[in-house]
């Protein structure tokens, strides 16, 4: 069958960004590698940057199109933040916080607080949440900062730390305890404020993100308006369990992004690099870090896409499918980066020379992704504690799982647009997991391309693949019916690991199935190859004596290697092009 992959309005939204962003390896500009790691230096931001981005138009992209802005679906901004983060991450994380900041005025707002955020964010203005405490981080259910009713106002005293934009931001979403006891959220605009009431604390120094507002504020008697309360009192901490379901799916777009430019960085500078007489990536060592990080960057994106689709598709799914994403694209994208370091040598240590020194920033910028929205621990704890009730159902295909996941999976169609709703999202799935529940149909279908449609030996290893991932999940889900393990033990922790895994192999094979339906088999090769890999490379994680089949991989280095010097990502959207451009 023959036919191409489809463009979609927001890719063209996507290549005029980068058109506007420009090569970050040429001189000059603020998006450019040497402004960006020469202003970093100072702690600052290149200038230009941020009027640039505004000017192009990004902040409306963290208002919905409901209210006004540009904002149609979760997937948009997805894809917008990967190409921003590809670049600078600094930036990328500031609009990010900002729209942390304001989701629970989406959620939860009336319409004169979604108005007036709206106007201003579309102005250019930020926001934060000031919810971590420097007693309690994470620790929600202790939270200090009080609201005492006085008259028709609230008197708000309390410390918050650290917040990003917390300085810069005209707008705060505070956590507080109303009379003491009831936490709920309440949206401050400083430009209300009394002045005096409230202050800022000095910027944080820290590690990566140099340039970025992190830093704090403490509230003393500060004079709110009742009208500020988000939503109803005392659901101040089941509010951020869920806002945070949103920004810890978006994370991965940072991951990707940072996935993007070092494996970028580290295939070009294999390609330069001249030992023994011939470029470096001809050696195997080499070849296999830099196409082992290629197929790991396919794999957060089959994972991360349909999580950030499902806000307009089933967005009660969040609890867990979030939680998935924020644990395994952040995991890749640490092992991209140092397979990348491993690529470079010493010269991944240099604040100067390849790509400008970018890649030392890129490294210590991306080791904040797996650490606010919830830690490590906090999103392995939270799908462990949802495994048993899953596992129990995992053989049984969900009712309406067919036309979900083709929701989710087929990428010719664009997400539906958001609604916003707070009622639309929850604290668990109880048993509701469409992609760990669709495997068994959708394994059966690819057994039958790979056997029918598929060139030997791509066909039989594909089988092989798919065969021991089934019988691996099984014993899995078994395992974890029978004995329903404690989600705060390290056993626990290490089985939600594995279910990652696992949904991210499910994601994988829908991802084909619904997205590659017109590029199945190819003369000399075709995206289906790519499968494969993928499968293979997540086996790996569950058996390390697994390997990538090698017949698959001269197709993929070749598109590789096209996608370098050109504007087009590392992605499936492009193994699609190159796929439908040789279908027969």
């Amino acid at each position: 069958m023959s036919g191409h992959a489809v463009e979609r309005p927001v890719h063209a939204l996507v290549a005029d960004l980068e058109r506007t962003l420009g090569d970050p390896f040429a001189e000059g500009g603020p998006f450019s590698f040497a402004e960006i790691v020469a202003h970093e230096e100072n702690d600052s931001l290149p200038p230009g940057a941020v009027e640039l981005l505004r000017s192009w138009g990004f902040s409306g992209y963290l208002v919905p199109e409901e209210f006004g802005g540009r904002l149609r679906n979760l997937e948009d901004l997805f894809l917008l933040t990967r190409t921003l983060a590809r670049r600078n991450l600094t930036l990328a994380v500031m609009f990010g916080s900002a729209l942390l900041g304001v989701n629970s005025v989406w959620l939860w707002g009336n319409d004169e607080q979604r108005a007036r955020v709206a106007g201003a964010l579309l102005d250019g203005e930020l926001a934060c949440f000031a919810v971590s405490e420097p007693d309690h981080g994470s620790d929600l259910g202790t939270n200090e900062t009080t609201a005492e009713p006085d008259g028709d106002d609230f008197l708000l005293t309390g410390e918050k730390w650290p917040v990003g934009n917390a300085t810069r931001g005209r707008f705060v979403t505070v956590y507080a305890a109303i009379g003491g006891s009831r936490s709920s959220l309440l949206l401050l605009d400083k430009e209300q404020m009394e002045k005096g009431s409230w202050t800022n604390h000095p910027f944080v120094r820290t590690v990566g993100l140099r340039g970025h507002d992190l830093s704090g504020i403490t509230f003393d008697r500060t004079r709110v308006p009742a009208g500020a309360l988000l939503g109803r009192p005392g659901a101040g901490l089941v509010q951020i369990i869920q806002v945070l379901q949103i920004t810890r799916t978006a994370i991965g777009a940072l991951s990707i992004g940072t996935m993007d430019s070092v494996l970028r960085i580290a295939l070009r500078h294999a390609r330069d690099r001249v030992l023994y007489g011939q470029e470096i990536y001809r050696l195997p060592v080499i070849r296999r870090h830099l196409v082992n990080s290629h197929v790991d960057l396919l794999i957060a994106e089959c994972t991360a896409l349909p999580v950030a689709r499902s806000l307009s598709v089933v967005p009660s799914r969040l609890s867990l499918w979030s939680s998935v994403v924020k644990y395994l694209v952040p995991t890749l994208g640490e092992e991209v980066v140092q397979e990348a370091a491993r690529v470079l040598g010493a010269r991944s240590y240099l604040r100067e020379g390849v790509a400008s020194g970018a890649f030392q920033k890129l490294q210590r910028d991306h080791a904040i992704a797996s650490i606010f929205e919830g830690t490590t621990h906090v999103n392995l704890h939270s799908i462990a504690s949802q495994l048993p009730a899953v596992a129990r159902v995992a053989d049984r295909p969900a009712v309406g799982g067919e036309e979900v996941l083709r929701q989710l999976f087929d990428w010719s169609e664009d997400a539906p647009q958001w609604h916003p709703s707070g009622r639309a999202l929850r604290l668990t799935n109880a048993s509701e997991d469409e992609i760990t529940r669709g495997w068994g149909p959708a394994a059966a279908e690819a057994r039958r391309i790979a056997e029918c449609e598929l060139a030997e030996p791509e066909g039989a290893a594909l089988v092989k693949v798919l065969s021991e991932l089934s019988e691996r999940r099984t014993d899995f889900y078994a395992r974890i019916a029978a004995e329903a393990p404690d989600a705060v033990s390290t056993h626990g922790q290490d089985q939600a690991a594995e279910h990652c895994v696992h949904h991210a192999a499910a994601s994988c094979l829908y991802t084909w199935l619904y997205s590659f339906e017109r590029e199945r088999a190819a003369q000399g090769g075709s995206g289906w190859l790519v499968l494969v890999l993928v499968l293979q490379r997540l086996l790996r994680r569950l058996d390390h004596t697994t390997e990538l089949e090698e017949s698959c991989l001269p197709w993929l280095e070749e598109l590789m290697l096209s996608s370098l010097d050109g504007p087009r990502h590392f992605s499936l959207q492009a193994v699609r092009s190159a796929a439908g451009s040789t279908s027969a």
